[in-house]
């Protein structure tokens, strides 16, 4: 392809090479080397199981046959319209205000082209300045201009801030509650109001929602569907990542518009996903469960990692802990680099999440147990890992 058109930048995660192999050099790469290998906590993947029956209906539904439609059948719609209606206490319209995505990934990278089409007089993404890369990529991918919106140090989005340039420009406001990577929770009614003064779609990434430690789970749509979107996943709900399944609801002319774009491009949840779905939208226990086990592994890792000098709080949702390099380190690469060296444990550097977040580390607490616990064995085993 010519040099002068785009370039896919490195993907984040394939940049953690020599933390890796530092890792392995000391600790053995798998969990039966010698050393018990390393402890991976750089990627949210989820380790747990999904329940039992979702894996039943993965493989019983008999729609292999045939082409699912886009949208999501209406088992699929109406299930997902009664978990936002025991979760948030909302009510939508399955039939004309949600939609299935595959997933949510491909949503966010997605819909800034898909809007750019509908809107070509404007051009620019506005997302959160610590936050999941796709946001940005996605601008970038339509050919947008992608315009980080300041937060507070509350980790909150910062709207007053927003230039009114980049706001008359916009063709759509991201929000993420709790947030990737931070665990921060944003105020969705104010950035509801914000879209709604500033004629600017609001869309809501809310796939941790059910991770909230601080408070009720939240979601934009509890300020009324006009001029918002909440996306949601099974992805973290239900570990259900490797089937890619997630919907997207709210205002039914935004909705209806993306389902209709998103029809002529065959993008469509498989049929036997979208069977798995229903039954894990319809069963809420192996949630708490799943929210005992991340409130556990995280609290663990927070205190080993204080315990070895790098003070760690707990986070307000999500399953990741934020932690600052602390003195005299300088950024979250040398942080990382720590870890990995000393306690065999993959992180993410914070400069992944946007040039706000070189101070810090991502930290996934998303190995089983007893991997958490070797970590933190390691973690304070030696004595601080910092010294000031």
């Amino acid at each position: 392809m010519s040099a002068s058109g785009f370039v896919p930048p490195p993907y984040p995660y394939d940049r953690l090479g020599e933390l890796q192999a530092a890792a392995s050099a000391r600790f053995g790469a798998g969990p039966d080397a010698e050393g018990g290998g390393i402890v991976d906590c750089s990627v949210g993947t989820p380790c747990d199981p999904p329940p039992a029956g979702v894996v039943a209906a993965l493989g019983a539904s008999g729609t292999e046959r045939g082409y699912p439609t886009a949208s999501g059948s209406a088992a699929y719609r109406e299930a997902a319209a009664g978990w936002l209606h025991r979760r948030f206490g909302v009510d939508v319209d399955p039939e004309g205000a949600l939609a299935a995505c595959i997933g949510t990934k491909e949503l966010v990278a997605s819909t800034p082209h898909y809007l750019h089409l509908a809107e070509p007089g404007r051009d620019t993404v506005l997302y959160p300045a610590v936050s999941y890369p796709t946001y940005a990529m996605g601008a970038q991918l339509a050919g947008c201009r992608a315009v980080a919106v300041p937060t507070r140090a509350d980790g909150s989005s910062d709207l007053g801030r927003i230039d009114p340039d980049d706001a008359g420009r916009a063709l759509l406001l991201w929000v993420n509650s709790p947030a990737n990577p931070t665990g921060a929770l944003d105020d969705l009614d104010a950035a509801a109001r914000w879209g709604r003064a500033a004629g600017v779609p609001v869309f809501s990434d809310e796939c941790y929602a059910e991770f909230t430690w601080r408070g009720r789970p939240r979601s934009v749509l509890e300020a009324g569907i006009d001029g918002v979107v909440a996306v949601h996943s099974l992805s973290k709900r239900s570990n259900l990542a490797g089937a890619r399944a997630g919907f997207y609801a709210g205002d039914p002319g935004i909705v209806g518009y993306l389902a209709d774009v998103r029809r002529h491009a065959g993008m469509m949840v498989p049929g036997p996903v979208q069977a798995a779905a229903v039954a894990a939208f319809g069963d809420d226990a192996h949630v708490e469960v799943q929210r005992a086990r991340y409130r556990r592994r995280l609290g663990a890792l927070a205190a080993a990692l204080t315990a070895a000098g790098v003070p760690a709080g707990m986070p307000d949702g999500g399953f990741y802990l934020w932690v600052a390099a602390p003195a005299p380190l300088a950024d979250g690469w040398e942080l990382a680099a720590l870890l990995a060296d000393r306690a065999g444990i993959l992180t993410s550097p914070g400069e992944f999440y946007g040039p706000g977040g070189r101070g810090w580390v991502r930290i996934a607490a998303v190995q089983p147990d007893d991997r958490i616990e070797l970590a933190c064995q390691r973690l304070t085993g030696g004595g601080p890992l910092v010294r000031g």
